[in-house]
Formats: structure tokens, sequence, C-alpha cells
């Protein structure tokens, strides 16, 4: 005959198990509904600006500069605008974000009081408004350094708004490297800098490479801060150099959609895609990268 509370035990834990796998099925489903609901709005956007651009998605509106008249508005200097400011955030970027991040988890004391607010001050910046960043370039580069409203300032300004970005997610990329490998590397004589340059860098650079293009995948798409910087919503030449004035894709479709003809609302449309496939091909770039580096430990 079976003990009753040997009995009773085992029907309370079979009542605990059936509500613990009822909540598990509602988050599960509950996450599902969100992902399903993010993904259609993303789909449904997507879907409006082909729709809405598709008469203006030709060669005129990436050979064209701008215009007040809709028929012959492109947005040449834009692209280009956007590829030199991005390009140079990213030569600028990359080094300084992987360094910190090697510094940070291979050389520095993490005992150390400068080290810890060092790292507290990185996850706090990172959550900072792009708006903040446009605010502290426009008063310390433009203004206190002098170099006024041109490419290189717009840069200077978004490396420090992605920077954090790409310390966090190199660090996590290198944290995640096994430490045999590092182990490994020392035992047999190598120095702690050429472990970290012949072995842990080149394992974690999938990792790296996602961060560093979700990091410019943003600064790409940025408007505020460069408007505070003088982006210009109306210019008739592309950038010839890092002094020379910009602007972006991102302000021109907020110029574009501010005027109130419809005609315009079809180009901002038609820009927005074009920024969307320089977006997939950034990403597409980061896939290749992390396809060709991937390490399985």
């Amino acid at each position: 005959m079976e003990d009753p509370a040997v009995a009773e035990a085992t029907s309370h834990a079979d009542l605990t198990a059936g509500q613990r796998s009822i909540k598990d099925v509602l988050f599960y489903v509950g996450m599902l509904a969100s992902l399903g609901i993010a993904f259609t709005a993303l789909v449904a956007l997507i879907a409006l600006m082909l729709v809405q651009g598709w008469p203006r998605l030709n060669l005129d509106l990436i050979t064209h500069f701008p215009s007040s008249i809709p028929a012959r508005a492109g947005a040449e200097s834009a692209v280009l605008g956007s590829i030199w400011v991005v390009g140079f955030t990213a030569l600028f970027t990359i080094p300084l974000g992987v360094a910190a991040a090697v510094y940070l988890e291979e050389f520095a004391d993490k005992q150390r009081w400068y080290n810890r607010l060092i790292e507290l001050n990185i996850q706090n910046l990172a959550a900072v408004p792009s708006i903040v960043y446009g605010i502290l370039g426009l008063g310390l580069i433009v203004q206190a350094a002098g170099l006024g409203q041109v490419v290189l300032a717009a840069s200077l300004t978004l490396t420090l708004l992605v920077l954090p970005t790409v310390i966090i997610a190199a660090r996590e990329a290198i944290r995640a490297v096994p430490d045999s490998i590092r182990a490994g590397s020392l035992a047999l004589g190598a120095t702690q800098w050429q472990t970290v340059w012949r072995q842990v860098l080149p394992a974690s650079v999938p990792g790296i490479a996602t961060g560093v293009i979700l990091a410019l995948s943003r600064a790409i798409g940025e408007a505020a801060p460069l408007v505070l910087l003088g982006g210009l919503t109306f210019i008739q030449f592309n950038p010839s150099g890092l002094d020379s004035p910009f602007t972006v894709l991102p302000i021109q479709i907020f110029n574009w959609v501010s005027r109130p003809q419809d005609e315009f609302e079809v180009l901002a449309a038609a820009a927005g895609v074009v920024l969307l496939v320089i977006l997939l091909a950034m990403n597409s770039i980061a896939i290749l990268v992390r396809n060709r580096f991937q390490r399985r430990w």
C-alpha cells in the first residue's frame, strides 16, 4: 500500500510540473506572437516603400543631384556622402574598438578601480541617445576643436556613437575563445601578445565582424546627430575630402518627406529602398566574413 505522504508529494510535483509546462507554452506562444507582429510590420513597411518608390527606382536616383523639380531630383550627393561618412567612421571605429576590447579582456587588471570605471562607462554610453552625441560633437568637435561642419566632424561624432557597441561586441567575441587556446599557445612558448595576435583575434573575427557591421548599420541610419552637426538638406555636389560639407541619405529622406508635393514622397520612399539595400549589403558582408572565419570548439 502506497504511503499517503508519498502520493501527496508526487501529486504536488506533477501539478507543479504541469503548471510550469503551461507557463512555458504560454511564454513560447507570446514570443512567437511578438516575433510575428514585428516581422509583419517590417514586411509591410518594406512593401509600402517598394510600391510607393517603384516609379523612381532607377539610375537617375543615384546619378542626379537634388533639385527643386521632383522629376529631375536625385540623391547622388546623399549616397556618396553616406559612403564617405560611414567609411571613415569604420576606419576610426574598428581599430579603436578592437584595441580597447583586447586591452580590457586580455591585459587589464580587473581589480583596478579605473578599469572597472572604464567598463561601467562603456556599458552606460552604449545606451545614450544619439542626439546627445550630436550635441557633444557640435560642442567639442565642431566648435571647440574648430573642425567645422564637415565630413571629418560627422565621422568622429558617429565614431563616438558606435564605439561602445563595437567594444562590447568585440569583448564578447574575445571572451568566447576557449581558455585552452590561450593556455596551449603560452605553453608552447608564445608571449601573451603573440597569443592574442595569432590565436585569440583570428578566432574572434566572426563575432567582431558581426558587431562592427551592426554598429555601422546604426551609424548609416542616423539623422539627428548629423543635423546638429550641419548636415545639409540640399547639396548639389559630392564630397571631395574630409573637409567637405556633406549630406547623408537619412537627412535627404527627411528633407523630401517634409516637402508638400507628393512626388517628393515617392523620392523619399525610393531613397529609403536604396538605404535598405546598402544595409543589406553590409550585413551580407558580415555573414560572409563570419562564415569564412567561424570555428566550432
